[in-house]
């Protein structure tokens, strides 16, 4: 079974027992509802949501939460002495699919 989820404004396409990070959801070892299901296949019968597919859901549990790596952002003006450099790192949620239903 095979299922499309959005989460923190992204879609993953996910399989019961997959290792996905998305964006920072709740505390380590806690389980997850995923009621934002896109589309559902299951062994080829397809469901396609307008937007959501009716009645489905995917659990997950968080495994654990890290920090992604470091995006810089540099910014510049020639011959102006102007020079910023700022880094960001991203806390991800690292979540183990555990069932879909619908």
């Amino acid at each position: 079974m095979l299922a499309v989820v959005r989460t923190g404004g992204k879609q993953y396409k996910v399989k019961e027992g997959d290792v996905i990070s998305v964006e920072k959801l709740l505390d380590e070892g806690a389980k997850v509802e995923l009621s934002d299901v896109l589309m559902i296949d299951n062994d080829g019968k397809v469901k396609v949501g307008t937007p959501n597919v009716e009645g489905a859901m995917v659990t997950a549990s968080i495994l654990k939460q890290k920090k992604q790596k470091t995006v810089y952002v540099f910014k510049k003006h020639r011959r102006k002495n102007y020079r910023r450099k700022n880094g960001h790192r991203q806390v991800v949620s690292i979540l183990k699919i555990e069932a879909i239903k619908g």
